[in-house]
């Protein structure tokens, strides 16, 4: 792999001073002149029409300056994806039913008190299973099942498949809903200036939320401008919600700036939720390891709206269609509307429940079958040429990242190498140390990952040269906290030919931005990665027109190299650019490129392995991660210390789905019962492993600079991997997560009863 000078170094992340001087300024730090405050009534029923709303002792708190409730004109028509932003009906215990604006919290608090609601309540369901039943009433007009038909993928014949297999395996998994718990809660704040409005909030796309807020209010894009400031995490859920709507409606009405920030109960109820599902999978297997079929039936909970559920959906049938080399596979998903808290986008989009129903299951074959669980992977893991079978699509468009076909080849496959360094890391096949009290036993597991790798929607970047030689990179791309501008930044030097230091990243504000996609599905290295590269390559190939001219040399004997213009072959200093630019014609010189990213010959997907040491405690049934080692097929590294707080952050993030996590709604009154950190049990930093990260660089070469997705997926083995360390611990198969001490103890006494 060749050696490059910015890329593939450890500098100084971007915003890193700022936030830890607390100097870093949040949506909730805003302050206007004369904004107001707002608050959010939450519905106490888990469905019902709302009939009337008496207004009069909320208006006549001093300091109130805008009610609105869903009988105002403002509420006809107001749609958020397909919510109304307040609506007649609430679906859920935490639905937003009206909302206030005054001049301090403390009155806003007052009002929302003195709110007169009538409700009828109507029957309602929180179980997916059964708001499918012929009998449940119906949440939304149409019925409960999400599109009115279940998503089906298949390949080949499974029932033949099935039928041609030595060995049969099937197994019901139970993933539970739980929070992102970001550490900021979500936050808006809008003003209106005569017909123009800004809103500044929590945003992973400044264009995309603009486009939602014209449509929502009726405002033409061009009247609307998006800020977003720093971004305290959010994990993809974040913008998924009505509260700039329900901000920039109060501001409009009372004529003044206001703040709405949830508060941390709100955030855990009326925010976004990880989908629970039940996913039931079988496997045919031939006696030598073969597999013959994967059948896998999904039922995903999006509860009472739809946020992002048709990918989350999508993205958890990924694992059994295409991780394992088989012919025969087939899909069944439905998704199902509940009166439970909203599902949204959370790290790693539906592919932490699929992979972990398809790795234990395997798991679970590999024992059957005699076989070692890593050799198992090392004979039926996908591999470089694809999956068998004949390619469906068009040659001329650009492969899906999910594909389902085969006869297409990956542009990059490191997972087998991502098999072997792990297992060797954890001592795979070595004695496991046991633990030093005899009611404490260990055990050792793995699991493997497949995810696209990248390719996204269109994006533009611009890079611009200024007088004083530093480069403005222009992007619409969001840094939510992962390191993306870090990372552009690098790009940028490096196909320019400065250092990381000249580079200036702007971003956040959809009036100067150019379009990009919105930061999710792991795709900002290399959708934005692509565009930042070929702008600033642009201006690279501009600069040496310069330079040509004033050195009075031929173009084609100079380069850029670290800040200066340089001969090519020898490397001789000719000219710094900081000189050529201060004599540039104009104020500046800039560059700008659009990309499609993806390939027509290719599919681009990232590839992992994880192995967990763990230990369970026979008397209390908690389970404790010793050691954890992850091995990851991201293509080129950019940024090796940030690409390790990735890893690190998004193994310590799931431990919490897989051991200790549940947002707990009660089914016979729907309320939700857990809704802060005390109940919510998010692991403490005591209960982190020591996490190992290996890297295969592989240099995809469809990618920027090789460097493929690394932000989703270190969160999608996790969960398999320690469920098989735990059943190499104590012989208990579980199949529902997260697995708590209860379960465990659970588990434990059947295999008494059953010996």
């Amino acid at each position: 792999m060749a050696r490059l000078s910015v890329v593939g170094r450890s500098v100084v992340r971007r915003g890193l001073e700022e936030k830890l001087t607390g100097e870093a300024r949040y949506t909730a730090d805003l302050k206007l002149p004369g904004m107001l405050h707002a608050r959010v009534l939450l519905s106490p029923h888990p469905h019902a029409e709302v009939v009337s709303v008496d207004t009069s002792a909320a208006e006549a708190v001093p300091g109130v300056h805008a009610v609105f409730t869903p009988f105002d004109d403002e509420a006809s028509g107001l749609f958020a994806g397909d919510m109304r932003v307040l609506d007649t009906r609430v679906r859920f215990v935490g639905d937003e039913v009206a909302a206030v604006a005054a001049e301090t919290e403390e009155e806003a608090d007052r009002a929302i008190e003195l709110l007169g609601v009538e409700y009828r309540e109507l029957p309602f369901e929180t179980d997916a299973g059964k708001a499918l039943r012929p009998d449940a009433t119906d949440i939304h007009e149409g019925g409960n099942l999400w599109g009115g038909e279940p998503l089906v993928l298949e390949r080949g014949d499974v029932e033949a498949g099935l039928r041609e297999a030595d060995m049969v395996l099937e197994e019901t998994y139970v993933v539970a809903s739980h929070s992102a718990a970001p550490l900021e809660p979500r936050a808006a704040v809008a003003r209106w200036c005569e017909d123009r409005l800004t809103v500044w909030k929590t945003s992973r796309g400044v264009h995309q939320d603009r486009a939602h807020l014209s449509a929502a209010l009726g405002v033409p894009e061009e009247r609307i401008r998006v800020v977003g400031p720093h971004f305290g995490a959010g994990y993809g859920a974040k913008d998924e919600s009505r509260c700039a709507m329900l901000a920039a409606v109060l501001a409009r009405k009372a004529g003044r700036a206001v703040r709405l920030e949830y508060s941390r109960y709100q955030e855990f109820v009326a925010g976004r939720v990880r989908h629970g599902a039940v996913i039931e999978l079988k496997v045919g297997l031939k006696r030598s390891g073969e597999i013959t079929a994967i059948d896998n039936k999904t039922l995903m909970n999006t509860g009472a709206y739809l946020a992002s559920g048709a990918g989350e959906l999508r993205r958890a049938a990924q694992g059994g269609l295409y991780l394992y080399r088989c012919p025969n596979v087939r899909y069944e998903g439905r998704l199902a509307y509940t009166n439970s808290p909203v599902a949204g986008s959370y790290r790693g989009l539906g592919a932490p429940q699929g992979h972990f129903a398809v790795e234990a299951l395997m798991d679970q074959s590999a024992k059957s079958l005699g076989i070692d669980p890593v050799k198992f992977r090392l004979m039926n893991h996908v591999g470089l040429e694809g999956q068998l079978g004949r390619r469906t699509s068009p040659r001329d468009l650009v492969v899906d990242t999910q594909p389902v076909e085969g006869g297409i080849p990956f542009s990059s496959n490191g997972l087998r190498e991502c098999i072997l360094r792990g297992a060797e890391a954890i001592g795979w096949g070595t004695a496991v140390e046991e633990a030093v009290e005899p009611h404490l036993k260990r055990g050792v597991g793995m699991a493997t990952c497949i995810y696209r790798g990248g390719p996204g929607w269109e994006s533009t970047a611009r890079a611009v040269l200024q007088r004083d030689g530093k480069v403005d990179l222009h992007t619409g791309v969001v840094d939510v906290g992962q390191g993306s501008h870090t990372v552009l930044g690098q790009m940028a030097a490096e196909a320019f030919g400065c250092g990381y230091e000249e580079v200036r990243v702007v971003s956040g504000d959809s009036d100067v931005a150019p379009h990009s996609p919105i930061t999710a599905g792991s795709t900002a290295t290399f959708s934005a990665g692509l565009a930042v590269k070929e702008a600033s390559e642009k201006l690279r190939n501009g600069l040496l027109d310069m330079a040509s001219t004033y050195l009075e040399r031929a173009k084609d004997g100079l380069d850029v190299s670290e800040g200066f213009i340089v001969a090519k072959g020898s490397g001789e200093r000719l000219e710094s650019v900081a000189v050529l630019a201060s004599r540039m014609p104009g104020k500046f010189m800039d560059a700008e490129a659009s990309v499609v990213p993806g390939s027509a010959d290719y599919i681009v997907n990232s590839f992992a392995a994880h192995f967990a040491l763990v230990e369970v405690d026979l008397l209390t049934g908690s389970v404790s991660v010793v050691r954890y080692v992850a091995a990851h097929d991201s293509g080129r590294i950019i940024n090796p210390l940030a690409a390790v707080n990735q890893v690190e952050g998004g193994v310590s993030q799931t431990l919490g789905l897989t051991l200790s996590e549940e947002l707990v709604t009660d089914g016979a009154s729907g309320v939700t019962l857990n809704g802060s950190f005390l109940e919510h049990k998010c692991p403490t930093i005591g209960q982190y492993p020591e996490i190992e990260t290996i890297f295969v660089e592989t240099e995809d070469p469809i990618a920027p600079f090789g460097a493929k997705a690394l932000g989703e997926p270190p969160s999608v083995p996790v969960a398999a991997a320690v469920i098989n360390a735990v059943y190499n611990a104590v012989g208990v198969r579980f199949t529902e997560i997260p697995l708590t001490p209860d379960k465990v103890l659970e588990g434990l006494a059947r295999k008494v009863e059953a010996a």
